[in-house]
């Protein structure tokens, strides 16, 4: 390691940092939080009531009338899990230079300590917007989220499961066969079929969305490429693959299923799990139709004692920080706090189709 002169004038010419795209894609198109989707209580409740598609009978004049039976609702009661990083800050953080200081400071330690934690807030609040994008992303696979509490970094505490049906979940799709087995005939008969669950529920089928494999295979059709032909005389849809602000996501145009007419989007958002393993936020092989706002993003509550207070706080808020000072050990650490829900709108507002491909 070479030694640095002192008598020598040095420049820091070269700061590089890893930028990480922000992965929000499910989040931000299908669990907007709205205004009263934050809320000062513990737990949520959630009504679900299937549609109605029955006829009218034929009633006999000398009957007079028939009566209908009132229909059911089912109510679901949910308890957000608690999201909580800190970051501890200590003397040896504040003696260390850091990241992009010059070599020869002019910042006071109190100075760095705040530029620390202000790094620290945004890199706690990356964390949780992840896992916000994983629990939404997980509640439309599954219908439900199973979410693994920690007591510490290692420890493993309790289970939490989150479902959003009785018994058994009606967003599931079998496919007839596998998509790539032929030149498309399977595709798109599957998909109208999956719009079509959709649309006897009065739900709208707006988006397909599309793992990597799938979309790959779906390029190679030939049935696809000749529907897409200008001068076949008809107007199928248009692919036009398109990036967007989502690092991993594509839309790639639009294509009409039997008279839905679906926006095809590509997902290949990635993250970092407890194993520190790779993984997709949407599987390679399968699809899904679904709708813009088909859920959404709910908070409950924080209750805590503040710095420098005796009585406890209640927040109603997306994010909730925490100051905590450690004064006989020249301490300081920073907690920041989230209660998040994904929960749908309606009753199954997605369908989704597992392995359609390979």
């Amino acid at each position: 390691m070479a030694t640095l002169n002192f008598f020598d004038t040095y420049v820091l010419m070269a700061i590089t940092e890893e930028i990480v795209p922000q992965p929000t894609f499910f989040r931000d198109r299908y669990f907007p939080t709205g205004d009263g989707d934050i809320f000062k209580a513990d737990k949520v409740l959630t009504e679900y009531r299937k549609g109605d598609r029955k006829l009218a009978a034929f009633v006999s004049p000398r009957v007079g009338d028939i009566p209908l039976d009132r229909r059911g609702y089912a109510i679901h009661e949910y308890q957000p899990a608690f999201i909580a990083p800190s970051r501890l800050l200590t003397l040896d953080d504040l003696k260390k230079r850091g990241f992009g200081e010059a070599l020869y400071p002019g910042m006071t330690q109190a100075q760095r300590a705040a530029k620390l934690q202000l790094e620290d807030m945004t890199d706690m609040d990356l964390r949780i917007r992840r896992r916000e994008e994983w629990m939404c992303a997980q509640t439309m696979i599954h219908n439900a989220c199973t979410m693994q509490e920690y007591i510490d970094a290692k420890t493993k505490g309790d289970v939490l499961y989150v479902q959003f049906y009785d018994e058994a979940s009606e967003h599931i799709y079998i496919a007839s066969n596998k998509w790539d087995s032929d030149d498309g005939d399977y595709f798109f008969s599957d998909v109208k079929a999956m719009c079509r669950l959709l649309s006897r529920r009065g739900l709208r089928a707006a988006d397909l969305v599309l793992g990597t494999d799938v979309a790959d295979a779906i390029l190679s059709m030939e049935r696809v490429q000749k529907l897409l032909d200008k001068n076949s005389g008809i107007i199928t849809g248009q692919i036009d693959q398109t990036l967007t602000q989502y690092d991993g996501v594509v839309v790639m145009g639009v294509l009409n299923f039997g008279g839905f007419k679906l926006t095809l989007i590509c997902c290949d958002e990635t993250y970092v799990d407890d194993n520190d393993v790779e993984q997709k936020y949407f599987p390679a092989t399968s699809a899904m139709v679904t709708a813009p706002n088909c859920g959404h993003l709910m908070y409950g509550q924080i209750t805590q004692i503040d710095f420098g207070a005796t009585d406890y706080t209640t927040y109603a808020a997306r994010r909730v920080p925490k100051f905590v000072l450690d004064q006989p050990n020249d301490t300081r650490k920073l907690r920041l706090g989230a209660r998040p829900l994904a929960a749908p709108h309606n009753y199954c507002p997605y369908i989704y189709a597992a392995d359609v491909v390979g």
